[in-house]
């Protein structure tokens, strides 16, 4: 058990208890955290399942919802005072949610399709003259069977990292040009360095909310692809 693991299990908790406290006792006109709580979900719902999906992509709601907001939180602990680290800036959380959707987006399409439906889909795409296969249909499985979980990981832990890392420089660098140099114009140039690093807070806030709807999305683009009959 790491001070990363421990991170992620908090956010994770403190993201069951919004929920809960949320939907606890939901009213016919909602108030308070059930009106946040129902502003969420319908974010997720209208924004990236009825966009790329439709409204036969609402059967996902629930896995499509939990991975935004569980991406969300995570990402968001890196610049929570006393946490600031992501939990998504260790490779092992990217890549399990990662192959999660992989693994979803594969089974779905194979229910949708059938197995051979759905590889000579993929493989095999219609139209295309016979001769091109030779090269097509080798870039098109290692695209879609095994480059799309590790793009999906690598794009969320490099943000994650990237942006940790930043704060790091920024805030620690104003910590020793101001408190430890002993030098006025250091110190000026400290206070640069903090502000600096205040507005990439911000940043980062957004960094955060944009990495999860990124993530969310391309795993709805996938599954409405892998199950689509066009």
């Amino acid at each position: 058990m790491t001070r990363i693991n421990l991170i992620g299990l908090l956010m994770t908790g403190l993201l069951c208890l919004f929920f809960v406290a949320a939907f606890r006792n939901p009213q016919v006109v909602p108030r308070g955290l059930q009106n946040v709580g129902e502003v969420a979900v319908d974010f997720v719902r209208h924004q990236i399942i009825d966009e790329v999906m439709g409204h036969e992509g609402r059967k996902y709601t629930a896995y499509l919802s939990t991975l935004f907001f569980m991406i969300l939180f995570w990402n968001i602990s890196g610049i929570i005072p006393f946490l600031n680290m992501p939990a998504t800036a260790v490779i092992g959380v990217p890549l399990f949610l990662a192959l999660t959707s992989y693994v979803v987006f594969n089974v779905q399409g194979i229910r949708a399709l059938g197995a051979g439906g759905y590889f000579k889909e993929n493989l095999f795409p219609p139209g295309v003259p016979k001769p091109i296969y030779a090269l097509l249909t080798p870039i098109e499985a290692i695209s879609t069977f095994i480059l799309r979980p590790f793009t999906l990981t690598v794009r969320l832990l490099a943000n994650m990292v990237a942006g940790h890392l930043m704060l790091v420089l920024f805030f620690s660098g104003a910590w020793y040009l101001i408190v430890q140099s002993g030098n006025p114009f250091l110190a000026t140039v400290g206070l640069v360095s903090f502000f600096a690093g205040f507005a990439f807070t911000l940043f980062e806030i957004i960094v955060a909310t944009l990495q999860a709807y990124i993530f969310t999305l391309l795993t709805a683009v996938y599954i409405a692809g892998a199950t689509s009959h066009h």
